[in-house]
């Protein structure tokens, strides 16, 4: 039985109190869910009191995804409204998504107290909505909204209303689990129960809020699911949705289930690591298979036993998922992953050279200090090479300043000045910009444009600060992370320091100096090849420099647009 993956992080994910994704986010992390093989990805509600996803239709058409299908989610008509006049599914059908995903009430008790219809009224809304969008669609999936609650409260209707999609031929009907109370021995008959009666292949959609999502989106497996709807990371509303990052390796290590992403599932843990820096949260330590901690080893006992045998404390190889095993209370740790990012870099490196036990050492250091380098693999390799003797700086930099003015009418100016050395020649330039940040990316960029024409090419796609530790005084640490992109991928690259404007310049002066070095052949196989267009300059300017951080002040980063207070 193939199992199909459905990821909403898009939609319900961006629910979560603490997320609100921008276009470029959701273009990104679009391109990376199909990148690792999900099969559904659910952009959001098109509707025009929400443009950003009106706009994010039209905007992923333009990228060329290797295997996913795009979802446009949406409810049926409302009542005694026809099809073909009601507004949102109007903006499902105008959103040209493939596949249309809509939500419609199970619970006796929603359709006479909440959206105040009658019951037969209801079963007619589902029905004739999920046909209308059958004319339209390639493909269109019926979630069944508090389908659980409701099969408890009325069996019997919470059916009829399953059967109203299957008349409308729905190609999947999904059971939600959507105030998260069920326990996994009532999904589990209701299940059984469901599938007697209903021919059309079930789905499974299951929030947190009992903290069962993932084990009940997997009883939903076992007893005939085919479909699993989820969030990467579980983020999402309350208590959140299904992880649907630890449901993929259940899925894969524990039951053998057939699903396209699995070929990808090494990958797992950079995934959840990307997404995580996207959306500007700190990773969990404690997330099952890809956190930090979820291999690392204390006890004397488990440190003997793992460096005897692994599996013995171990459930599955780390490897596997991309994470690695360390420990904790000896001066072993893990680096195997790293050595093989090296032998990739330099093949026929040993692991015994002295410089590879250097390496490990700065990079252990960089890593506790800030530095994230499985979310930022350009800044990675340009430490390597650099540690490696490898490279030769295409440029020195041998000067920068910015500086923030008011204007009498009290306008705020912000102006950088960039002094550059390229071979024998210098490079003096001076740039203003939408706050310090944009006026210092510019200052480089304008530097290196007569030397290096393909830096016009470039552009900022995405722009990230986080405070790292408790401390969000004046003196707080931060990391920045951006995103490069051009016509032949992007790049991602790091820059830590107690100065916001300094962390910045790391970034940039990386981001840039290993364009360079990519297109010079110094660098191999760089780029992240997604097939993706770069934001237009003007809409990276909007989304990446926040309004906020044209406030130079150390003590202000903690009031950055998109900055969080946690490690």
């Amino acid at each position: 039985m193939k199992i199909s993956l459905y990821d909403t992080t898009l939609r319900d994910g961006n629910q979560d109190r603490r997320i609100s994704l921008s276009l470029a986010d959701k273009l990104q992390i679009a391109r990376l869910l199909d990148h690792f093989g999900f099969d559904y990805i659910e952009g959001g509600w098109p509707n025009p009191s929400n443009p950003t996803d009106e706009e994010f239709f039209q905007k992923i058409k333009e990228i060329k995804l290797k295997h996913a299908k795009i979802a446009a989610f949406g409810s049926t008509r409302r009542p005694k409204v026809l099809p073909e006049n009601d507004p949102l599914l109007q903006a499902l059908v105008k959103s040209g998504a493939p596949v249309k995903t809509i939500f419609g009430k199970s619970w006796d008790l929603h359709v006479t107290d909440v959206i105040r219809t009658t019951l037969e009224e209801n079963l007619d809304m589902i029905e004739s909505s999920v046909a209308y969008l059958k004319e339209h669609s390639e493909e269109v999936i019926y979630d069944a909204e508090h389908f659980f609650d409701g099969y408890k409260a009325n069996p019997e209707y919470a059916i009829e209303t399953l059967k109203a999609a299957e008349l409308g031929h729905a190609d999947c009907i999904v059971l939600c689990d959507t105030n998260g109370g069920t326990m996994p021995w009532e999904l589990e008959e209701i299940v059984k129960e469901v599938k007697k009666k209903i021919s059309t292949p079930l789905g499974i959609h299951v929030h947190d809020d009992s903290g069962l999502a993932v084990c009940n989106s997997i009883y939903a497996v076992k007893n005939g699911a085919v479909m699993v709807q989820g969030v990467v990371n579980g983020f999402g509303e309350r208590c959140g949705n299904a992880n649907l990052t630890t449901i993929a390796a259940d899925l894969h290590f524990k039951m053998g289930a057939k699903f396209f992403a699995a070929k990808k599932i090494a990958r797992l843990r950079q995934l959840s690591g990307n997404v995580d820096q996207i959306v500007n949260l700190p990773s969990d330590p404690h997330a099952p298979y890809v956190g930090d901690a979820a291999f690392a080893h204390k006890g004397g006992a488990h440190i003997d036993g793992v460096m005897k045998v692994s599996r013995s404390f171990e459930h599955i190889d780390p490897h596997a998922v991309g994470n690695d095993r360390v420990f904790v209370t000896s001066d072993q740790a893990g680096g195997s992953l790293v050595v093989e990012k090296l032998k990739a870099i330099k093949p026929g490196i040993d692991k015994k050279d002295p410089v590879v036990g250097k390496l490990l050492t700065l990079i252990k250091e960089r890593e506790n200090a800030g530095w994230h380098f499985d979310s930022a693999e350009a800044s990675f390799k340009m430490l390597v090479y650099r540690q490696l003797g490898m490279v030769e700086e295409p440029f020195k930099v041998l000067n920068y300043r910015v500086i923030e003015d008011k204007t009498p009418q009290g306008v705020s100016v912000s102006q950088a000045t960039v002094k550059l050395q390229v071979g024998d020649k210098i490079s003096h330039q001076v740039s203003e910009g939408d706050g310090p940040v944009n006026a210092l990316d510019a200052a480089l960029r304008k530097a290196l444009l007569p030397f290096f024409p393909n830096m016009a090419k470039v552009k900022l796609d995405d722009y990230k600060v986080r405070v790292l530790g408790s401390n969000v005084a004046s003196d707080a640490t931060v990391r920045v992370w951006t995103t490069f992109g051009d016509e032949k991928g992007y790049w991602n690259v790091v820059g830590v320091s107690s100065n916001i404007i300094e962390a910045s310049w790391m970034a940039f002066v990386d981001g840039l100096t290993y364009k360079i070095l990519v297109d010079n052949k110094v660098i191999e196989g760089a780029y992240k090849h997604l097939d993706v267009k770069p934001v237009e300059p003007a809409k990276a300017k909007e989304e990446a420099v926040p309004e906020k951080a044209k406030k130079l002040t150390a003590r202000k980063v903690r009031n950055l647009a998109g900055v969080s207070r946690k490690k």
